[in-house]
């Protein structure tokens, strides 16, 4: 059986067309958020760890939802992926 295989960040540059999957995409947590810059920033998670001063396994376990960031880390991410750190609470 021939199968054809996508790249992951190829599919994830068509869905964000999608304003219905950004809609569900900003819902989720930090672990599809961490991935979300990182693609954005066109990096590699190697590319992602050196410039965060961390290990390339550190940004896998980040992006898996094994490890929860600090506020530093979120700080760290913003920085190294040219974006913004932004935090909010909302009412339950």
């Amino acid at each position: 059986m021939n199968r054809t295989y996508i790249p992951v960040e190829e599919s994830f540059a068509r869905w964000r067309k999608d304003p219905e999957f950004m809609k569900e995409y900003d819902a989720l947590e930090v672990p599809f958020a961490f991935y979300g810059a990182r693609v954005h920033a066109n990096l590699s998670q190697a590319e992602l760890a050196e410039r965060m001063g961390t290990s390339q396994s550190a940004i896998a376990r980040l992006e898996s939802g094994q490890i929860k960031p600090s506020t530093r880390t979120l700080e760290k991410l913003a920085t190294a992926t040219g974006m913004r750190l932004r935090i909010v609470l909302e009412a339950a």
